[in-house]
């Protein structure tokens, strides 16, 4: 199974209003393993950014103006997720700006949903924690993803942050360890070698005479405050107590 984990910045938080993207960044998963392989622009939105946008990612007009626009990476792009399983973090909003894009081309692009599937990591996230928060940082913290490094919105590092959250958030039993023993080169959080079973008969262990002393003078302590002690049972009585009980 190919799974794309992508994640998008953008000029503004609706498409309907002209926002564009400035950022995709991809990360590809085979068989929910990391294939190295990533899929990383920056765009130039030929427009303005909304009021608060521009802090959140740090990126700037400056910056994007020499960076390709969306119809110049269109089919890069495509090529890269056709055919995969998007998993993305509230998909609505990302599916929405890259469904837009798309449309600014003409009609023989088509639509992205025609070309994959997608899953919404949110979604997946609100079922198993009911009420509480789960934006991608919450989640990180929730499943032990170290994201101490986003000081702002990245759409490559948010996608790579992603992608752990995803498998820490939708992996069973067999891939933590509990149903495999051999170990997996490479592998975060994937299988892990079983301790081999002891051989070989148990040490002996000689108990030291002064741990003996400590261990009488306790006993005898017991003895004085309850008047008796499981070890004062007789061995005589011991052997008729274990004849009844067999």
């Amino acid at each position: 199974m190919r799974h794309i984990i992508l994640d998008t910045e953008t000029t503004g938080l609706e498409w309907k209003k002209g926002n564009r993207v400035v950022e995709i960044g991809c990360v590809e998963l085979v068989e929910r393993r990391p294939t190295g392989r990533t899929f990383h622009k920056y765009l130039n939105p030929d427009r303005e950014f909304e009021a608060g946008a521009q802090e959140v990612t740090g990126l700037t007009l400056e910056f994007l103006a020499d960076k390709p626009r969306f119809a110049e990476v269109a089919d890069e792009f495509l090529a890269f997720v056709d055919g995969a399983e998007l998993v993305i973090h509230n998909a609505a909003f990302d599916m929405g700006f890259l469904e837009y894009e798309l449309s600014r081309l003409g009609e023989g692009y088509g639509r992205l949903r025609d070309r994959v599937t997608v899953v919404d990591s949110l979604d997946l996230a609100r079922k198993r924690f009911p009420g509480q928060r789960n934006s991608l940082d919450a989640l990180c913290k929730r499943l032990g993803v170290d994201n101490s490094h986003r000081q702002l919105h990245g759409a490559l590092l948010d996608a790579q942050l992603l992608a752990e959250a995803w498998l820490a958030l939708t992996s069973g039993q067999g891939e933590i360890g509990f149903a495999a023993a051999e170990p997996v080169a490479g592998a975060r959080g994937g299988r892990f070698p079983l301790p081999a079973m002891p051989t070989g008969p148990r040490p002996s262990i000689a108990v030291p005479a002064e741990d003996l002393a400590l261990h009488a003078a306790r006993v005898e302590a017991i003895r004085r405050k309850a008047g008796h002690c499981v070890w004062d049972v007789p061995e005589a009585a011991e052997a008729d107590a274990v004849a009844a009980v067999g």
